[in-house]
Formats: structure tokens, sequence, C-alpha cells
């Protein structure tokens, strides 16, 4: 698959694999930016991102960001029609402010086939051993 990319800021860096085999590749701030404690905000990327027909983009958190330094991605789904500014909304855990650099890792983006569903409602769900339970119900 080929994965065409506008750059929306001449700053901006291409998104980019870190390793071969890596399922997800990392998106780069394109200026700094500061995400004070406790701080959510939405930072820019700087590209645009044009997601075949059938695929949708996820936006993850960076495992070191996020154990390291408290950085907790908000979720984010690019839907194949969408053609605007990748955006990663943040938010900032941890006691201390934290600040991008230009050219840091932000997030990193999973493109994955979607099926698509078809909605129905009905008065009552199949039975299954679990049921509705949830939430611990399995114990520790």
């Amino acid at each position: 698959m080929i994965l065409k990319i506008k750059k929306l800021n001449p700053d901006a860096r291409l998104p980019e694999y870190a390793h071969p085999g890596d399922a997800g590749f990392d998106l780069f701030a394109p200026q700094a930016f500061t995400l004070a404690p406790g701080e959510r905000a939405g930072i820019p990327s700087g590209v645009a991102i044009e997601i075949p027909e059938g695929y949708v983009g996820l936006i993850w958190d960076k495992s070191g960001l996020s154990i390291k330094n408290g950085l907790k991605t908000l979720g984010g789904v690019l839907d194949a029609g969408y053609r605007g500014e990748i955006m990663i909304g943040m938010t900032n855990l941890s006691t201390e402010p934290y600040t991008f650099e230009k050219g840091h890792k932000i997030a990193q983006m999973l493109v994955q086939k979607v099926e698509r569903v078809e909605i129905e409602e009905i008065e009552d769900l199949s039975q299954t051993e679990r049921g509705a339970g949830g939430l611990g119900s399995t114990g520790k």
C-alpha cells in the first residue's frame, strides 16, 4: 500500500517507521510545544494523509513517552475520507511540564483494514457463559 502524505507546514517531518516490522509509524512535532501538568491539547503534526478507502488510521501512544513522562494520547480515528491536518490529542498526567522539541516524536499511527458492518436493532442478544459480566468479573 502507498500512503499519500501532504506537508501542511514546511517544517513538518514526514511520518516514518523506526524499525522494520513496526506496526505503527511515528508522527512528529513540526514546532516546539510545551504541555503543562494536567493540560490537555491538540498537537498539530503538520501533515495530512490520504488513507485508502477500506482502511483507517488509529493514533496511539509512544510507549516511552507514556511510561517515562506520563503523556497519554486521547485516541484518534482518521477515516479514509478525512483530508485535514492530523491533530494528536494529548494530556500530561505527570507533575512536570513536557516540551516536544521540533522534530520530536509525538505519537504513532497504525493503518488497519476496516470491516464494515450493518447495524440491526434486536430485542435480545444471544446468551453466553460470561453474559454481562465485566469490570473485574473474572477476578484478579
